[in-house]
């Protein structure tokens, strides 16, 4: 098995693809081989050496159009204030803690 490639092996190869593909056909054959290994040791790298994910833009929050009822929500069981970092309009809020007892 170790006697594949040798000169008379890859001069008979080389006849039977001249006539196979014809001496116009084999230079593209030869290029399209060619880019083919380096997309591929390209992927290889790739896989091997991953980049960097991309930065992440951070957008602000969209202003409300009434702040003060926006920040905060109020629980309807205890009366207590909570943060509403969403600034969804709530109407009906419960706690937590609130939820827990029921």
């Amino acid at each position: 098995m170790g006697d594949l490639l040798q000169p008379w092996h890859l001069i008979v190869l080389a006849v039977v693809a001249f006539l196979l593909f014809g001496a116009k056909r084999l230079p593209e054959l030869g290029k399209g081989l060619g880019e083919g290994l380096k997309g591929f040791k390209e992927g290889i790298r790739g896989i091997s050496d991953p980049a960097p994910p991309p930065p992440v833009q951070q957008t602000p929050p969209p202003a409300a159009s009434t702040p003060a009822d926006m920040e905060y929500v109020v629980c309807s069981r205890c009366g207590g204030r909570f943060e509403n970092p969403l600034g969804f309009k709530v109407a009906d809020y419960v706690c937590k803690s609130c939820q827990a007892r029921s």
